[in-house]
């Protein structure tokens, strides 16, 4: 691992230069700035933030990057993690990563405010930007598992969940049962795919292709998601949404269609809506919470067993939505 004296003696300064070019201090010159930097480059050279935060008397700080700050599930992991850190005195940033060509860059931005841990919920295909940090601080993966990289990880059941949730419907004698996803591009996705792919095989129903869509990433997605499924001859009588993203652009549509849900992940006012809706519950409070503790662990025991990879139960909880039936006249049981 390259040090700020190796970095310093490629580019010919010193190290209290190395230094001030890396906190991007305005008084170097453009020509040592360049120098420095790609020298920095060349050595892959990142700070060890847990001394520089102990020198300055600053408290340690934990940066929290997940796909999207507005998504309950996301929001509920962050503002647990939040709680944790706010108890143990540290101080927590939190960014939304936006999309996967933007991750590494709202990443690095993070990381170069001497964060003493990480906990990331990544969009990428590619995680190796983080590779040189992995030894310095503790990086820590929810929800979803890096790609090219080892660390610590933290998801749900997804396909656990998504086999109780297909079931549920099926136990409630739907034989025709829609999986509505956003993109296979996400192990998520993947995950419950292959959950409802074992559950209608378990049930002993004829998995037609036809009733899996994906596409649903907002309310428009959602709505011709279940217009496709609407325009088959023989339309599902019930529907699995694999997200919650998904599910409240579903709750418009779904007020003027007779069809039986449930959803991966709740939400806010999810058990006031009418019909309430029936869902696999992802337990995020307990996800951020757990992933804000493996990076105290990492601090007070940087030598531990490295890396671990923990499997969060989910639950199903049921409400109204599973009890729609499609026959005029036959009210919700």
């Amino acid at each position: 691992m390259a040090t700020m004296r190796d970095v310093a003696a490629r580019a010919g300064v010193s190290a209290k230069t190395v230094s001030r070019v890396f906190n991007q201090d305005p008084h170097v010159s453009d020509a040592t700035r360049q120098r420095v930097s790609a020298a920095l480059d060349e050595l892959n050279y990142v700070p060890n933030a847990i001394p520089t935060t102990l020198r300055n008397g600053r408290a340690p700080v934990i940066g929290v990057a997940v796909p999207d700050i507005v998504d309950p599930f996301f929001a509920q992991l962050a503002r647990a993690a939040e709680r944790h850190a706010a108890r143990r005195g540290m101080s927590v940033i939190i960014a939304s990563l936006g999309s996967a060509e933007r991750e590494p860059e709202v990443v690095q931005a993070m990381l170069r405010q001497a964060l003493t841990g990480l906990i990331i919920a990544p969009i990428g295909d590619d995680h190796g930007y983080l590779r040189a940090w992995v030894d310095r601080i503790p990086v820590i993966f929810a929800d979803r598992p890096p790609v090219g990289l080892t660390a610590d990880l933290f998801v749900a059941d997804d396909q656990r969940g998504a086999h109780l949730a297909t079931t549920h419907l099926a136990d409630h004698g739907h034989t025709r049962i829609a999986f509505l996803g956003d993109t296979l591009a996400l192990s998520t996705t993947r995950d419950r795919l292959a959950g409802y792919r074992r559950a209608i095989d378990d049930a002993g129903l004829a998995l037609d292709e036809r009733l899996i869509v994906l596409g649903a990433t907002d309310r428009a997605g959602a709505a011709g998601a279940v217009a496709t499924l609407y325009r088959l001859d023989d339309r599902p009588t019930a529907l699995f949404c694999t997200n919650a993203r998904a599910a409240v652009g579903l709750v418009p549509v779904l007020r003027s269609r007779a069809m039986a849900v449930t959803t991966f992940g709740d939400f806010p006012l999810a058990d006031l809506l009418r019909p309430s809706l029936t869902v696999i519950d992802q337990h995020p409070d307990r996800m951020g919470e757990l992933a804000a503790q493996r990076i105290s662990d990492r601090l007070h025991q940087p030598r531990g067993r490295w890396p671990r990879r923990t499997v969060v139960p989910v639950e199903l909880v049921e409400r109204e939505s599973c009890r729609v039936t499609t026959t005029p006249g036959v009210p919700v049981r």
